[in-house]
């Protein structure tokens, strides 16, 4: 039985229970952030904890941690849960007032604190080499007009993944007004002609921390990268497109909409950027 934290106890995830009136349950009034763990080692926590910050100043959360308390309560979930290869997700809502009203609480109530892991599998660029790419779909974002914060209410992105899940793919790679946004739960970059893009950070689109690794890598190693709109139609004349995110790293989209992308393998600049990413990795979580 794997334990979880619950409002500052470890307990059993078959034991742990919140109550009904929390404003997460009825409202979505929340954030999250999922924090991956390599070789019990806590990637890029400190770009973790800056967008939580972010999230919760967003919505008038108090944060209830310090980043020294978020890193050591990580920690010590890792270490009751094993230290391999796992996500920390946590998640904070504005808590449990006796009164449901669509309004804040006066006083406010005392944030409820989740949190939890699970393992991550490896990821396309552990062996580049053999990785198969994945497919995706192109769809409508439905999305709200605040995508920049982390909140729990996720409805639209469950439904467009089931979407992408019934067409046989992966992910659903997001338009608005004509425009790339981003996946249903990632961040996406999209290559012609050796030229690498991906949309500027905006309301519209999560500023991912694997992305902004990514942005990082491409720059430190001269992969040529500019954050820019990238039209709907350019993703059906890609040499390559990919998808970032926590726990898929940089994942290579072959097919889209049924159709090879490129030429329907991974291409030369995700390849390259795979491997610096694992470089990274392994010396950041001192992996063999």
């Amino acid at each position: 039985m794997t334990d979880v934290f619950l409002n500052g106890t470890f307990v059993s995830a078959a034991q742990a229970s919140i109550s009904p009136m929390d404003r997460g349950f009825l409202f979505a009034d929340g954030v999250y952030e999922v924090i991956p763990a390599f070789n019990g080692v806590l990637f890029r926590l400190n770009e973790h904890l800056l967008r939580l910050q972010r999230s919760l100043s967003a919505l008038q959360i108090q944060n209830p941690h310090s980043a020294q308390v978020w890193q050591a309560l990580c920690k010590e979930l890792l270490v009751r849960n094993g230290r391999g290869n796992s996500s920390v997700y946590l998640q904070i809502t504005r808590g449990a007032p006796e009164k449901r009203d669509h309004g804040f609480p006066v006083p406010p109530a005392q944030p409820t604190v989740f949190m939890a892991t699970s393992p991550i599998p490896a990821s396309s660029i552990s062996d580049s080499a053999a990785a198969p790419g994945a497919a995706a779909i192109v769809a409508d974002d439905i999305r709200w007009g605040r995508c920049d914060i982390k909140a729990i209410a996720l409805l639209p992105n469950i439904m467009l993944r089931q979407q992408a899940i019934a067409a046989g793919a992966a992910e659903a790679i997001l338009v608005r007004d004509g425009l790339v946004t981003e996946g249903s739960s990632t961040n996406v970059f999209v290559v012609k002609d050796g030229e690498i893009a991906t949309p500027p950070c905006s309301r519209m689109i999560l500023a991912g921390v694997t992305r902004e690794l990514v942005v990082e890598l491409c720059r430190q190693h001269e992969l040529p990268l500019a954050e820019q709109e990238i039209p709907r139609e350019r993703l059906y004349d890609a040499d390559e497109i990919w998808v970032t995110s926590s726990s898929k790293d940089a994942l290579p989209i072959v097919s889209l909409d049924g159709h090879p992308v490129g030429s329907g393998r991974p291409g030369p600049r995700w390849r390259a950027l795979a491997q610096h990413f694992l470089n990274y990795k392994q010396t950041v979580c001192r992996l063999a």
